[in-house]
């Protein structure tokens, strides 16, 4: 008789994946969540969004169970125990990954998720249920059983193939099959999808175990390159594991999460597609990877990063598709219910027509961080940085929707203009080190003096001691703790010491959570925020004890895989919004690199890239604030 497991959570997944898309395992052995080819593309399991008709693919035992999962060492194979009254088993997920060396001495499937079955104790009946549903959920897909063959299922222009090492029987678009294991029992299966190029039909058995061996070993040995030795080290190489299955490998580009339309808060609308590259997560993934020593993937992304924005200077898109597109109009799926009843679902996503000006300080950070490895930049890339940087000149005075994408209009955002000034500064700067040739010096440096001077004077709130959400107003926002983190204050300056106070009064959410800006009826607390206080901490703002004292509390909101969603709820510890989120991953990463180079002494990355930044304290003098 089957055992139905509960209803899982958002922080009940996993995610497995290939760096071109990714997979949700659920803690129960359920795929509840899976696009190929691309992370943007249409969905075959969609169980998240909908139980009923989204579909899902699912291993378990057959009778009541126990589970504890973990990813092997450090890689991004998940392994699932379960235990029951007879038996135990582990169920291995991956999509193999290997070397491209590798791919030219055998022929391997352009995308497949494998799955293994090991019978570890004792015996036990399992049970399997494949429920494909193409595009969202809107059809049923037809099955075809061709013996050894395995099924195919023929979707649009590609097509699926699932071997199994136990008869699956075929009926209304599902196949099942129920098997009794014993201790030393394997059971393999294999889905693979194929689009443009001739299908590639993988043996089961002995093949299977040597892809997940070779998988180990190549996330392993990715792993190993990570520099950062300091004392959180796992868990920013989980960050780091989790950020790279973001990365859409073919073009370089790091995608905000693999999900569409998980809630940021339960039962209401705030549901949005976030399989999308934005821009304002730029800077802080650069300074993350070439932090921990990735300079291949900080390369890639950069180059992606101008590639896209080239296309559209001078005005900068919010986000685009992996491919550096234009993201499509956001349209609703009105036939899926959502998750735990959470509608609309969404595809694509309105805030492609908004105006952010503060990409354009992410965009150029992103560069002058990386400019500290390189020798110089070469003739395109440079008219390009100087052209943004005159956009920014031309445009930084006007109001937008800024950083959180409201819908509700534009206004003159405090942070918006914090990253106008980062831009025109780290030009200025990159013109004083030779790395960049013909910077309009005079234009720029009078247009960011500006900009110093408004802020100062506009979004500092004298009744309150405190910078504000917006020029002139009285709201506070959680990024107003990056005006120390890029150097336009010190962190230790009585105005920071105000603000940092008046946004935890306003925005704190038990000791160390933060909600990213106020409103009426709150969502979860955002999770890179709880990070960004950490950094304000470590740069100044209080010390080091409290920093670390900051971080380890955050940490007790990862799920147990180390894996953080968009947002968290302070009152449960659930994770909410779209997940893994790479703006709370990335977040964990800077903070972990930020407590590591105070520590040391170094000079904060702000000082190393800026021209007119306000230098933080040392490591030894901030202690004197104790």
């Amino acid at each position: 008789m089957r055992a139905n497991p509960p209803v899982a959570k958002i922080k009940d997944y996993g995610v497995i994946g290939d760096c071109r898309s990714a997979a949700m395992v659920s803690k129960y052995g359920s795929v509840d969540w899976l696009c190929w080819p691309r992370f943007d593309s249409p969905s075959i399991f969609a169980a998240i969004l909908d139980p009923e008709k989204g579909g899902h693919w699912s291993i378990r035992p057959a009778h009541p169970f126990i589970v504890e999962r973990s990813y092997i060492d450090h890689t991004n194979v998940l392994e699932t125990g379960f235990s029951c009254a007879g038996g135990q088993m582990t169920l291995t997920d991956l999509m193999p990954v290997c070397s491209e060396e590798f791919k030219g001495r055998e022929l391997v499937p352009d995308h497949e998720m494998i799955r293994e079955v090991r019978c570890t104790a004792g015996e036990m009946e399992i049970e399997i249920e494949f429920k494909p549903r193409c595009d969202y959920g809107c059809d049923t897909v037809r099955i075809r059983n061709l013996g050894p063959h395995g099924l195919r299922m023929d979707v649009g222009r590609g097509a699926y193939w699932l071997h199994s090492s136990v008869p699956l029987k075929v009926s209304d678009g599902c196949a099942t099959a129920s098997a009794r294991i014993k201790e030393g029992d394997v059971v393999d299966f294999s889905l693979t999808y194929s689009e443009e190029s001739p299908t590639v039909l993988p043996a089961l058995g002995a093949r299977c175990q040597s892809s997940i061996a070779r998988s180990i070993r190549w996330w392993e040995e990715w792993a190993d390159h990570c520099r950062y030795d300091g004392p959180y080290r796992d868990v920013v190489l989980r960050s780091a594991l989790a950020l790279k299955l973001l990365t859409y490998a073919p073009s370089g580009a790091v995608t905000a999460a693999i999900t569409t339309s998980l809630p940021e808060r339960v039962g209401d609308k705030l549901n949005w597609d976030y399989r999308y590259c934005w821009l304002r997560d730029a800077s802080v993934t650069i300074r993350g990877l070439l932090g921990l020593g990735y300079f291949e993937e900080a390369e890639s992304f950069l180059t992606w990063l101008l590639h896209a924005t080239r296309l559209t200077q001078p005005r900068l898109h919010v986000l685009y598709t992996v491919f550096g597109g234009k993201c499509p109009r956001e349209t609703e799926l009105n036939h899926l219910c959502g998750y735990q009843d959470s509608r609309p679902v969404r595809l694509g996503n309105g805030a492609r027509k908004q105006l952010q000006l503060d990409i354009y300080g992410g965009v150029i950070e992103a560069a002058a961080q990386y400019a500290e490895y390189l020798d110089g930049f070469d003739r395109m890339t440079q008219k390009a940085l100087i052209g943004l940087g005159k956009t920014v000149a031309k445009t930084w005075d006007q109001p937008d929707e800024g950083i959180w994408e409201p819908r509700h209009g534009r206004a003159n955002h405090t942070h918006s203009r914090l990253m106008c000034w980062s831009a025109l500064d780290r030009l200025l700067a990159l013109s004083d080190k030779g790395v960049l040739q013909g910077v309009p010096r005079e234009l720029f440096t009078r247009q960011r003096d500006l900009i110093r001077q408004q802020i100062e004077s506009r979004a500092w709130n004298d009744e309150l001691q405190s910078y504000t959400a917006v020029l002139n107003g009285d709201l506070m926002d959680a990024t107003l703790l990056r005006l120390a983190w890029y150097g336009f204050e010190h962190a230790d300056s009585a105005r920071m010491k105000g603000t940092y106070r008046k946004v935890r009064e306003r925005l704190g959410a038990g000791d160390t959570l933060l909600y990213r800006y106020e409103r009426e009826q709150p969502e979860g607390a955002f999770g890179i925020c709880g990070f960004w206080a950490v950094e304000h901490l470590a740069v100044g703002g209080g010390t080091l004890e409290q920093a670390h004292h900051a971080f380890q509390q955050l940490l007790h909101y990862q799920n147990d895989l180390g894996l953080y969603a968009e947002e968290i709820d302070p009152h449960t510890g659930d994770a909410l919004g779209n997940f893994p989120q790479a703006f709370t991953h990335v977040g964990l990463i800077s903070a972990a690199l930020t407590l590591a180079e105070r520590e040391r002494g170094e000079a904060h990355p702000a000082v190393k890239v800026g021209s007119d930044v306000k230098a933080p304290p040392t490591a030894a003098q901030s202690e004197v604030h104790k």
